[in-house]
Parts: structure tokens; C-alpha cells; sequence
């Protein structure tokens, strides 16, 4: 097995994940998972396509993601993986794909109108 490579996108972040097989080593930007993640349950939601498919510590992870906030880049990273998983064997496709770690969350901040402090908020009405 060589390398195989995926894409993983939320929000504003975009993923470039790349899976080999190793020792379980994740490097997110240059950095470990828990330096790149300090948050416990920002480092889960990255591990959870591993522990779906109950392969832990089998594969290395070398990822590069930009854009957006920490929560949008950690579930583009777990959208990538879970890809990478698909590609390695597709068998793991349903266990995946029933957590919907496959479907790519489309919902992005919605722009701001003008006429209005912000997309929707409005200012205070008054009749006279």
C-alpha cells in the first residue's frame, strides 16, 4: 500500500489528507494532533472514522488543512479521513456513511444584507 490521498471540506476549511500505513501517527500543519487540537473533544471528532472502523494506531496522517475555525478544520479532517478509509478498503463505506461522515455539511454563513446590522438582524422598529 502506498500513499493515498483525500479531500475533506466544512465551511470554509478545505483538508488535504494524506493515509499510509504506520503506527497510528497524526501531523496536522507540521504539528502533532494534540499540539495542532489542544481541545479533548476536538482531537475525538478527528479520530472518530478511526474508531468507527475500529483501525486505530494502523495508519500515519499527514494533513494539510486551511481556512476557517478550529471546529470547521477538525470535521474537514474527519471528512478527508473517512474518504482516505473509503479508498483503502470499501468495506468501510457503510459504517462511514451511516455516521454521515461522507456527506459533505453544506452549511456556510449566510452574507450579510444591506439595510441591516447583520444577515437577518434588523433594527429596532418604530411606528412614530
Amino acid at each position: 500500500m502506498e500513499m493515498i490521498n483525500a479531500i475533506g471540506r466544512r465551511k470554509a476549511s478545505v483538508a488535504r489528507v494524506y493515509l499510509t500505513k504506520g503506527d497510528g501517527k497524526i501531523v496536522i500543519n507540521g504539528k502533532e494532533l494534540k499540539d495542532y487540537f489542544p481541545q479533548t473533544h476536538i482531537q475525538n471528532k478527528v479520530l472518530e472514522p478511526f474508531q468507527t472502523v475500529e483501525v486505530e494506531n494502523m495508519y500515519n496522517l499527514k494533513v494539510n488543512v486551511k481556512g476557517g475555525g478550529f471546529k470547521g478544520q477538525a470535521e474537514a479532517t474527519r471528512m478527508g479521513i473517512s474518504r482516505a478509509l473509503v479508498k483503502l478498503n470499501e468495506e468501510f463505506r457503510s459504517p462511514l456513511k451511516s455516521k454521515k461522515f461522507l456527506t459533505r455539511d453544506s452549511r456556510v454563513v449566510e452574507r450579510k444584507k444591506y439595510g441591516k446590522p447583520k444577515a437577518r438582524k434588523s433594527f429596532q422598529f418604530s411606528k412614530r
